[in-house]
């Protein structure tokens, strides 16, 4: 054959088609067989990843049904990975139908190596004793093991997680009344601070979740999760149409009962090892029912923890560092009250069609002075305004406070009659005005009750009971006559309030409550006690 001869165009279409289906079928072929032996992976990988995941978690364990490694792209998904913890197993803590791990490959482009999750439907399960174990354990939750664990998953560090439909469930006393949140939605990205490594918090996210089914709620903003010894986060946050009553489970062991109401809220929060700052913008809520429960058998646990708000409020005022603001508060429509089932014969007071409006609340003195208005219904009836003006404690509390009840009806008090007085009344209308000023750890001011056309015994209504009970309703009866300011045809005395704050863990409003309820009865009762006892020994 001659050197130079022409190779005909036919063969160099059979060469040309050869290569090309060479060129074709090894990378194909490579592909199919990575692809198959990767299934031949799964079974040991399971078996090893679930012992692996086990020795390293603290107090906790995994099982792991499924595991699928793909040598294409170099991605692991996990399929119905349960965590328990030992303790309380029942019932488990998380459940990820489907977790899957791989190369950020976005990132590989800049010569980085790191890792994005994806977790799909994941749901998590907490409940009152978990917590409690958890917290009594003497193992940190850095001790844990969870870093290794995920390490254990995947050996890159991640820089991409997203969530997507999580559920998250809580249960404290009540399992049937959990509080849930659902279809939650989770995206982090620059996790690992590869990029924009100036800035304090260099790693964005959104979050966003449906709160007790009618609720919704957002977070934006940015987060440094690699800060020591715990994350940053900054966001702005946005709560609309929450039902809090889901809350009256947890808030039952502070000796509170809650029914109704609606929240919204916005506002900023920044949490850091550096810094904390909660600024609530606006807060309402909306028909709300709450009332505080006192009695005997809690009486001992209601004074500890009274101390204990009082210490924490002292510590966190005007405390360096820390900033808690609220630029207003409102509440719309509430009825608040307070059961007292201590005494020998229970009451409720309360203040219904509660309209409150609080503004520039903060713990730092150098935000200058709160201010609070309310009006509202004292017993249902009487028109109710309440003015204070109160500044964070610096040298001790600062507050002034005016309250005014108007006309309200005393046959709607004829309870706490009963428990301070042992009577009640027919007929009758009672109004108050009282002014409290606190400054300089020292107390002033008066409580100054009146009552008007009082009428305690009532034949017909009384006939049932016994002589001496008679008798004695229509003794006090004749002193509220004796008492009366005959132009005005009305009851009044007055009680001032004066002395020091000598309790220095003790708070404002722990002050305020405690010298309003003292005086309040004492002065309720005009001399019901004093003239009535006086006029028996008469």
């Amino acid at each position: 054959m001659v050197e130079n001869e022409k190779i005909p165009s036919w063969a160099k279409r059979v060469r040309s088609s050869r290569g090309l289906r060479w060129g074709i079928g090894i990378p194909v072929a490579l592909v199919l067989v990575l692809f198959i032996a990767s299934f031949f992976l799964d079974g040991p990988l399971r078996s090893i990843m679930e012992k692996k995941m086990n020795r390293d978690l603290k107090g906790y364990s995994v099982r792991l049904p499924g595991v699928h490694f793909q040598l294409i792209g170099l991605s692991m998904t996990l399929k119905e990975l349960t965590v328990v913890q030992q303790a309380h197993p029942e019932p488990p803590i998380a459940y990820f139908p489907v977790l899957k791990a791989s190369i950020h490959w976005r990132e590989v482009l800049s010569g980085r190596l790191v890792a994005e999750f994806m977790l799909d439907r994941p749901k998590i399960n907490i409940n009152l004793k978990q917590l409690r174990s958890e917290a009594a354990s003497k193992v940190s939750l850095k001790e844990r093991g969870w870093q290794q664990a995920l390490e254990d998953i995947y050996p890159l560090k991640i820089n991409k997680l997203k969530i997507k439909d999580a559920n998250i469930t809580y249960i404290d006393q009540d399992p049937q009344r959990p509080l849930v949140l659902s279809h939650l939605n989770l995206q982090a990205n620059n996790i690992r601070n590869i990029n924009l490594p100036g800035q304090v918090y260099p790693s964005s996210f959104h979050l966003d979740t449906a709160i007790f089914e009618s609720g919704h709620g957002s977070i934006d903003g940015h987060a440094n999760f690699l800060a020591e010894p715990y994350p940053g986060i900054k966001g702005r946050v946005k709560l609309e149409k929450v039902p809090i009553d889901y809350f009256n489970t947890v808030i039952a062991r502070s000796n509170l009962s809650l029914k109704g109401g609606v929240l919204r809220a916005s506002g900023n929060a920044e949490f850091s090892p550096l810094v904390k700052i909660a600024h609530l913008e606006n807060l309402e809520i909306q028909g709300m029912k709450i009332d505080y429960i006192h009695s005997q058998r809690t009486a001992v646990v209601e004074k500890k923890r009274a101390v204990k708000v009082g210490k924490t409020a002292k510590k966190l005022s005007n405390k360096p560092g820390i900033l808690l603001r609220a630029d207003q508060v409102k509440l719309t429509g509430c009825t608040l009250g307070m059961v007292n089932k201590a005494a020998g014969k229970p009451y409720r007071v309360f203040l219904t069609d509660t309209d409150l409006q609080m503004n520039n609340f903060s713990n730092q003195f150098s935000q200058g002075p709160a201010h609070a208005r309310l009006k509202a219904k004292f017993m249902g009836s009487g028109l109710t305004t309440v003015s204070a003006d109160f500044r964070p404690e610096k040298k001790g509390p600062d507050l002034d406070l005016f309250v005014k009840i108007e006309e309200s009806r005393l046959t709607a008090m004829n309870d706490v009659l009963r428990a301070y007085g042992d009577f009640d009344v027919s007929a009758g209308v009672f109004s108050l005005i009282t002014e409290l000023h606190i400054k300089n750890d020292a107390i002033s001011g008066y409580i100054k009750p009146f009552f008007k056309d009082m009428k305690v015994y009532d034949g017909r209504k009384d006939k049932e009971r016994g002589l001496f009970h008679q008798m004695y309703e229509m003794m006090v009866g004749g002193v509220a006559m004796i008492l009366e300011n005959r132009p005005h045809q009305e009851v009044a005395t007055k009680v001032k309030i004066t002395g020091s704050v000598k309790n220095p863990e003790t708070s404002t409003w722990q002050i305020v409550i405690e010298l309003i309820k003292n005086a309040f009865f004492k002065a309720i009762l005009p001399s019901f006690e004093r003239e009535v006892t006086g006029a028996g020994k008469r």
